[in-house]
């Protein structure tokens, strides 16, 4: 039975179509012919498919222009502008595709990654056209469920990879009907979708899209493989049986096939599902106002229309609804581009109580997959205003975060290669840290950092505001050693000898400041920002009350700042930006010493937890380390927000 919601609108959907559309003219220059026979297929497919204009992610020297991953992540980016909103509100992932870029991990958490996206959850649906539905579908049950407030769908597909002239080269330019048959009928591009509920909807009087239900079943116990990838022609052996991948290759067993002669079950078995659906009650009496209907080929547009006519649920051919002849076939994110198109363009015709149908049969084993959509009145309309959120991305290739490395992401101490007596304290520590460090890569000056956007007055700026703040490290260290009393005296010596290292670190990141473009020499004329005052304002005040342990946890977060973080922006900043090597003797400097630094916090911390005899040292570390991770985060917030 299909799937229902109540409470599930799309919020925006949005579409990426890579390099400038190639004709059919043009095609040879990416998925050249293989022999005089495949010509003579090229003709008589493109002929029948009725696709004109089609995109690549390579170049006509077959090079990766732009992987899958970041296909992906370009439509959900033109998503996500569509509706004004950030991947900070998103809780859920969803991704549909034939494959990503990697075997493993799944393509969901790739595009997580390609985006640099803040912990959430994900769900990777492996399959052909109807994987978009699948993952459409989980996206819905989240919102639905109430597990989350808004989640993305996301399909990207990118076939071109395999069509390469070049992959035939092990068989010696010679395939059958089945293997050429794909090479003219595929292309790359990918679609988003963000769904939410009526109370996350962007603000626009008009209408809005209210998705009535889903249904996704398969076949593939009643029927063979009519599309694959990964089998040897007769679908005996997998390519993972052969001794090695080039073994495979020469098998013909890495070339993507569809069996033809299956195709024209796999329209009556979905329109039987679809019949069925409807005498069940799912489609509305009045019929369908808007038939988006996913056909690989024109040529089968009629076989659908004559099979629903036979099934009396014939729809008008005015109500069609398809972008093939100027997008291609893109897989499972054709039905992604194809709506976000649709709405983009057709916006006008549609009216409240409208029904959008989307039907996406799929051949690998065969799917039948749908979705139907309402139009809603959103709100009465004062001006004439698009209500849907419809947007392509740009054509500007999406900028390849750097992802931190191992180091940076790993908190300062292992637990697990801790005495026993530390490791309940380091791992509530190491839970701070990935959080904080999970956030704080998320702060839009690190943002530009990682997206090579970053200027060297953004570099300026964030010294100006860090210089105040660590020229009063070395002070409330000293303030805080000071405060100690009884046996956690016996610190003071080890917090002292830290602060001595601390002191004159202000003016070598005044020096980096200078040598930048900075032109304050007076360094008291500097000032922190908001998010420094804060942070200055806390530790000092922390640092004048009786022996003040918790001070040992402010120093984990800000020593491991120096020692996990900094390492990884260093080689960003020499990129990015035209600076002398001597612009950077700070970083280079804590990213080196600040692990002795963090020994010596170790020790400190083995002699307080010996020294304590009232149980309040452990958790007061911890308290001050989650505050101050806190409060230096928004340091790093305000470095682009708040004004010099």
């Amino acid at each position: 039975m299909p799937v229902a919601y109540s409470n599930v609108y799309l919020q925006s959907a949005g579409w990426f179509l890579p390099g400038s559309p190639v004709d059919n003219a043009g095609m040879d220059a990416f998925v050249a012919p293989l022999n005089r026979l495949s010509e003579r297929i090229k003709r008589r497919i493109l002929g029948e498919n009725g696709i004109q204009l089609r995109h690549y992610a390579l170049d006509a020297q077959g090079q990766t222009v732009f992987s899958n991953t970041q296909m992906a992540a370009a439509a959900i980016a033109a998503c996500m502008q569509g509706a004004g909103r950030k991947l900070d509100e998103v809780g859920f992932l969803a991704s549909g595709s034939s494959g990503g870029d990697a075997l493993m991990p799944g393509f969901a958490s790739m595009i997580q990654g390609e985006m640099a996206a803040p912990p959430m959850e994900t769900l990777s649906v492996h399959g052909v056209c109807a994987a978009s539905v699948g993952a459409l579908q989980a996206a819905a049950l989240a919102i639905e469920s109430g597990a989350h407030a808004q989640s993305l769908a996301v399909a990207s597909e990118m076939p071109s990879r395999l069509f390469k002239r070049s992959r035939f080269a092990a068989q010696g330019y010679d395939t059958d009907f089945d293997a050429h048959f794909l090479r003219w009928m595929l292309s790359d591009g990918a679609g988003a979708v963000l769904l939410g509920g009526p109370q996350a909807l962007p603000r626009a009087p008009g209408l809005r899209l209210k998705l009535k239900w889903t249904h996704l079943r398969s076949f593939a116990g009643d029927y063979p493989v009519c599309m694959q990838l990964g089998l040897t022609p007769d679908r005996a052996k997998s390519h993972l049986d052969f001794p090695a991948w080039a073994d495979a290759e020469a098998a013909g067993a890495l070339a993507l096939r569809q069996d033809i002669r299956l195709l024209p079950h796999l329209f009556d078995v979905c329109i039987h599902e679809y019949a069925d659906l409807a005498h069940k009650g799912w489609v509305p009496e009045r019929g369908i106002d808007h038939f988006l209907c996913h056909y690989s080929s024109e040529r089968f547009m009629p076989v659908v229309q004559e099979l629903l006519e036979k099934a009396q649920l014939g729809i008008p051919k005015e109500r069609w609804w398809s972008n093939l002849a100027w997008r291609g076939n893109t897989g499972a994110a054709s039905i992604f581009i194809m709506l976000a198109e649709f709405l983009d363009k057709e916006t006008a015709r549609l009216k409240a109580g409208d029904t959008v149908l989307c039907f996406i049969p799929e051949s690998g084993r065969f799917t039948a997959g749908y979705m139907l959509w309402e139009v809603e009145q959103d709100a009465p309309v004062e001006t004439e205003q698009k209500p849907f959120f419809a947007q392509k991305a740009s054509a500007v290739s999406p900028a390849n975060d750097a992802l931190p490395d191992v180091a940076a992401i790993a908190p300062p101490h292992d637990p697990a290669a801790a005495p026993a007596a530390l490791a309940p304290l380091l791992t509530e520590l190491a839970s701070v840290w990935q959080d904080y460090r999970s956030q704080v890569w998320r702060t839009p000056l690190l943002q530009r950092m990682r997206t090579r956007q970053l200027h060297t007055a953004d570099y300026v700026r964030w010294m100006e505001h860090w210089i105040p703040q660590v020229r009063e490290g070395s002070l409330w260290m000293r303030e805080g050693a000071a405060s100690l009393t009884g046996d956690y005296a016996a610190l003071a010596a080890l917090i002292d000898l830290h602060a001595d290292d601390e002191q004159h670190d202000f003016k070598v990141l005044h020096s980096d400041y200078l040598k930048a473009g900075g032109t304050q020499a007076d360094i008291s004329q500097l000032r922190r920002n908001p998010g420094g005052e804060a942070l200055n304002a806390y530790l000092h005040g922390l640092a004048a009350t009786p022996n003040p342990i918790g001070l040992l946890g402010a120093i984990y977060i800000i020593e491991g700042t120096g020692q996990r973080i900094v390492p990884s922006l260093l080689p960003l900043l020499r990129q990015a930006l035209p600076l002398p090597p001597d612009a950077f003797r700070f970083l280079e400097y804590h990213g080196a010493n600040d692990e002795h630094h963090l020994e010596r916090w170790l020790m400190a911390v083995q002699m307080t937890l010996e020294m304590d005899t009232t149980g309040t040292a452990q958790p007061a570390i911890i308290q001050t380390a989650r505050h101050t991770a806190a409060i230096y985060l928004m340091q790093f917030q305000h470095v682009l927000t708040a004004q010099a």
